[in-house]
């Protein structure tokens, strides 16, 4: 008994060998990338990424992984290789002059691919010659479908596909084989699919204008791996992922504290601010302050020496810069210090996976404390309501993985009956929700800015509406009192109360 236990126990604990690609993300959610020694095909429509998927994989392997590569290539040319990379920052070139890549183009003769006397042996024979010529440990086919274009016949199909396959497993290659989909199909010839140990899905799709980019792990034989769509782009440095990880939810629990910027809305919170590393969402209609709140936070964190992340989606940063400075608000200074960066950019520039992405990329570069995004809501137009809660998670769920305290300001519509609606669908996300909207003073009919606590989890809280004061000397919270309205027509249309007198001189 006690052998068969440490034998299930092995059991248990084997790992297949993977084969690191090097694109970010998707070696996380296949738990370490391609099956080593195996085949994989890529498959996708035009212009979905196939080629240069298979380039990268050879580029990042050459590189980060010391394992040289043979890209054969059925379609395009070396010069035609060459030119596709040239706008991304991968040094094909340089790395074929190294030996370390070894790019073969075959041409294929209409003679050639005649089923009557179709032959792979020489293809196999040029291609054994490139991989030992250069101790290859990566292989890429480019296109599987050009190789057995003039084949028809399902029998000698299956079997020439079956030996492809079997020997570029017995020569101990990770091999990519790319391939186009058919109608209800992932490859023309619906074998492919099948023989592969594992099949990654490309999409490029339009939808309302918009085109977004989706990658798919359809099969993996031996291995688990993530099973839903997920956002790739393009980008000059070749291609990314963009998983939903669950490390967010793995971070440990904190009692420190971050000043809001703000002593009078610090005291709402007992004196402590925000916790450290929390989500914090301000949501309300617009000219109510939300940005400027932000503000005050992103100019108390630098000033604490902290860097801080100011992605804008409205504003340009000098806008920004001149706009908060009629507050009292002095951003340059800390701009000059290189303590807070802004970022300004209109949404509809680029997808939502870009903008997803280049956070990811400012992150690595810049290293920030926080991070200020003014207003999410901007990007509602960039996509479905489905597709802007999926960012959105990524992006708390990528900010609280590394402990970055995360900032939000939201726009909700004047004419919305509830102003906690929380129009970008992910209030359940957020630790703390402050609302800022226009109210009227009874007795002089002025409208005043009001602010109230929604939520604050682990932490005790003002339930008081505050009135909001900005003026040339800063933001500041002014404490109100009110009576109950009389009716629910008068909703908001309170009789504000200081110092236990009333506003027009009538008691409560």
């Amino acid at each position: 008994m006690p052998k068969t236990s440490k034998k299930t126990k092995a059991l248990n604990h084997y790992q297949l060998p993977k084969c690191p690609t090097g694109i970010k993300g998707f070696d996380q959610i296949t738990e370490g990338g391609l099956p080593r020694n195996r085949t994989t095909l890529i498959c996708g429509s035009a212009g979905s990424g196939k080629t240069l998927w298979g380039i990268d994989f050879v580029v990042k392997g050459a590189i980060n992984y010391n394992e040289p590569g043979v890209f054969m290539s059925f379609e395009e040319t070396e010069d035609e290789l060459y030119s596709d990379v040239a706008s991304l920052n991968l040094d094909l070139q340089g790395l074929v002059s190294q030996k370390k890549i070894l790019l073969v183009h075959v041409l294929l003769q209409r003679r050639d691919i005649q089923e009557s006397d179709f032959n792979l042996e020489g293809l196999l024979i040029r291609l054994e010659h490139a991989i030992d010529s250069i101790g290859a440990k990566r292989v890429v086919l480019d296109s599987i479908e050009s190789l057995f274009a003039g084949l028809t016949g399902a029998g000698i199909l299956r079997l020439e596909i079956k030996r492809l396959f079997r020997w570029l497993k017995a020569k101990q290659v990770t091999a990519i084989v790319t391939g186009e989909p058919e109608q209800g199909l992932y490859t023309r010839h619906g074998l492919e699919e099948y023989i592969s140990d594992c099949i990654i899905f490309l999409d490029n799709r339009v939808n309302e204008q918009i085109s977004i980019r989706r990658i798919r792990v359809i099969k993996y034989r031996g291995s688990n791996h993530g099973t839903n769509e997920y956002p790739f782009v393009i980008d000059k440095n070749g291609l990314s992922v963009i998983p939903i990880t669950a490390a967010g939810l793995d971070q440990p629990g904190t009692g420190k504290r971050v000043s809001t910027g703000i002593p009078s809305l610090d005291k709402m919170f007992r004196g402590g601010g925000f916790t450290k590393g929390s989500t914090i969402l301000i949501s309300g209609t617009a000219g109510t302050g939300k940005t400027s709140l932000a503000a005050a936070f992103a100019l108390e964190r630098c000033k604490r020496g902290e860097r801080c992340l100011f992605l804008s989606y409205e504003e340009s940063s000098g806008q920004l810069i001149q706009n908060m400075s009629s507050i009292g608000l002095h951003l340059e200074p800390v701009v000059k210090k290189g303590l807070l960066k802004i970022v300004s950019t209109r949404p509809s520039f680029f997808g939502l996976e870009q903008h997803l992405l280049d956070l990811y990329k400012t992150l690595e570069g810049f290293k920030p404390q926080s991070v200020i995004i003014d207003p999410l809501t901007s990007l509602i137009a960039e996509g479905s309501q489905r597709e802007i809660q999926s960012m959105v998670t990524r992006m708390i769920d990528l900010l609280k993985s590394k402990g970055i305290t995360g900032y939000f300001t939201s726009l909700v519509s004047s004419t919305a009956q509830n102003y906690t609606s929380g129009e970008v669908g992910v209030s359940s996300l957020i630790d703390t929700w402050l609302v800022v909207r226009e109210i009227e003073e009874e007795a002089s009919k002025r409208r005043i800015r009001g602010l109230y606590v929604v939520k604050s989890r682990g932490m005790d809280h003002s339930s008081d509406i505050q009135k909001l004061v900005l003026s040339d000397d800063g933001i500041k919270l002014v404490q109100l009192m009110c009576r109950k309205p009389q009716s629910e027509k008068e909703g908001w249309k309170t009789i504000f109360l200081r110092d236990k007198k009333t506003i027009n001189g009538k008691n409560g």
